[in-house]
């Protein structure tokens, strides 16, 4: 009997621990949507992201498809990410046309300080929940004006914003194999016209994981640059058999990669009394929530006195151009105190070496020129043959806007000049 009772106490253990690690695949559909007759006519674009994808990725591990299909189109030297030059900001500056202080992402984790609450991009409630997206990225739009959406993942996809996400979506993981998310996108574009997306998003992770975890200049690297490359290609040859013929391509990165320091981090300086601020962030970019505002300007004099290999920064003198200041924080979600790191110095928020990486990003991309991205674009939209110079990554909003005549009227941070530079004819003057 004691025996028969310990199986069962390891049989529901053992069922508990299967029940946890469930993984949801199946595709969300929102019922009821269907492409007006006007959307119908419109052009498609599936918009790429692989992420941590720098900008001389491509040449320097001979990512010959892509190399090949940007030559066919548009190629630019490097991207400007937002700062700070990391995943969740800058995915969503590019879909939504927002600075990351704009947008109120401004981190992969923060503070925010009305909710007494932290965003975590790990944690997949804070993540669902729309309330914490400002703007509008460009899916919600499109299904605003009867334009149907898909989405093989996306920061925020999952999310309600402003009560609508696309209508065809997964939940993130990593589970589904390449081939079948290929095919789901061939099984979109083959869809009848009034139930067929005509923006999709597609992401990869492959290439920043290696990164992170073997730092940009390995073999492991170089590995999923192929992988990456070869997946691209494969998707494309797959998007010919559906037989449409306006069907663009944009291949982006949200930031680039940098070999760090990560054998002589910094300690969190002794200034700081824990007792009087939330800290958050991560090891280049630390920022200070004061409990009591008395406690600033005392705080940040000790700070600067005693600072070394990073710099300190109030809120109120954050430089313009990082757009991480005062006077772009609309969604009060900057700390009062920022701490930056030198590259290529990293802080040790754990207190223990094994958990710093030896990839990094996040840094200034006007200081640390490893922090861009990639941006290749090709199909019967774009000019061909056509190289441009850098440019920041929240005007792919409006150059994706303008390929499916996507109207907004609200400010946003992207201009239209990347659409008149790239695109061989725009509908209309759009604001």
């Amino acid at each position: 009997m004691k025996k028969y009772s310990l199986f069962l106490l390891a049989l529901l253990a053992f069922l508990n621990c299967s029940a946890q690690s469930v993984v949801d695949t199946v595709q969300k559909v929102t019922p009821g949507r269907k492409n007006s007759t006007a959307q119908q006519k419109k052009p498609y674009v599936i918009l790429i992201s692989a992420d941590g994808f720098r900008y001389d990725f491509a040449k320097k591990y001979h990512a010959d498809n892509l190399l090949r299909l940007a030559d066919e189109g548009v190629a630019a030297s490097s991207m400007i990410p937002s700062f700070p030059s990391v995943t969740f900001p800058n995915h969503y500056a590019i879909v939504s046309g927002l600075y990351p202080s704009h947008s109120g992402l401004v981190n992969n984790t923060f503070y925010d300080r009305k909710r007494n609450d932290r965003y975590a991009m790990g944690n997949k409630d804070k993540v669902a929940d729309g309330t914490w997206y400002g703007g509008a990225p460009l899916w919600v739009r499109a299904e605003q004006q009867k334009m149907l959406s898909a989405s093989f993942y996306w920061v925020a996809s999952e999310a309600a914003i402003q009560g609508v996400r696309p209508t065809y979506y997964y939940a993130y993981n990593e589970r589904i194999d390449i081939h079948n998310r290929i095919q789901a996108v061939v099984d979109w574009l083959n869809m009848p016209a009034e139930e067929r997306p005509h923006f999709i998003t597609f992401y990869f992770p492959q290439v920043d994981h290696a990164a992170h975890k073997f730092g940009p200049e390995s073999p492991e690297v170089e590995h999923e640059v192929h992988f990456v490359d070869s997946a691209v290609n494969e998707l494309q040859k797959a998007v010919k058999t559906t037989g449409l013929k306006d069907v663009n391509f944009v291949f982006v990165s949200d930031h680039g990669m940098a070999r760090v320091d990560n054998e002589n981090p910094l300690s969190i300086p002794a200034a700081i009394d824990t007792s009087k601020y939330v800290i958050s962030g991560d090891g280049i970019l630390v920022e200070l929530y004061a409990k009591n505002k008395g406690d600033v300007n005392a705080t940040y004099d000790a700070l600067k006195k005693e600072a070394k290999d990073y710099d300190v920064y109030l809120k109120t003198n954050m430089p313009a151009h990082m757009h991480y200041g005062a006077a772009d924080d609309w969604h009060d979600r900057i700390g009062d105190i920022l701490l930056i790191p030198h590259f290529p110095k990293v802080f040790n928020l754990w207190k223990t070496k094994k958990n710093i990486n030896p990839g990094w990003h996040g840094y200034d991309p006007a200081a640390v020129k490893d922090m861009h991205a990639t941006f290749y674009a090709w199909g019967p939209a774009f000019k061909k043959h056509l190289n441009i110079v850098p440019f920041q990554n929240v005007s792919v909003f409006n150059l994706v806007s303008e390929i499916l005549g996507i109207t907004h009227t609200d400010k946003i941070d992207g201009t239209n000049d990347l659409a008149r530079e790239v695109l061989i004819k725009q509908t209309k003057k759009r604001k």
